[in-house]
């Protein structure tokens, strides 16, 4: 049962995803800012710093699964959310060697990794011919409306998630589970 309580939660996330816009305000949906809500985005990363130890990938491996979904039901392109979201939470993993586990931290590098993520989504977008936006207008509609937002996403779940993974990553080690 503890191993389908993470996909579960990611699936569920990546559902919500779908209908976030539809709770903001209108006259914030229909102005010039774009704020794309990257909630499985978040939760893996709270998987890499709060769930991962340093041997394991399981972040990294369920960025690659949810990113493929998010590109099979939101996008037109195949592999661009799973190429993205497994190498910046690949990145993100490496970082919290370093780096202690915390509140400031974790909104460090969730900004980080947002900001690692819109620009490599963009990139590829811009690349293959999909977007057209100038890189100081997705800087000012787009980049920095999406990051505030899913930071304040990351700052409500902070509390809730810490704990929970700590305690799910201390139950694994201590049945020497293996996934």
């Amino acid at each position: 049962m503890k191993r389908i309580i993470i996909p579960l939660i990611l699936f569920l996330l990546l559902v919500s995803e779908g209908v976030a816009l539809e709770l903001l305000p209108v006259s914030l949906v229909k102005s010039d800012l774009a704020i794309v809500p990257h909630w499985v985005f978040v939760y893996l990363l709270f998987l890499a710093i709060f769930y991962d130890r340093e041997n394991t990938y399981f972040s990294v491996l369920y960025g690659l699964i949810f990113g493929l979904l998010i590109d099979i039901v939101y996008t037109g392109v195949l592999g661009v959310y799973m190429f993205s979201y497994a190498l910046v939470i690949y990145i993100i993993h490496g970082l919290t060697k370093m780096l202690h586990a915390n509140f400031f931290v974790s909104v460090l590098l969730g900004m980080i990794g947002l900001v690692l993520c819109e620009v490599s989504i963009n990139a590829i977008y811009t690349v293959v011919g999909i977007s057209d936006m100038t890189w100081k207008d997705y800087l000012i509609y787009r980049m920095v409306p999406t990051v505030i937002a899913n930071i304040l996403f990351l700052t409500a779940l902070y509390p809730i998630m810490m704990t929970r993974l700590n305690s799910w990553r201390n139950e694994q080690l201590s049945t020497k589970n293996t996934f």
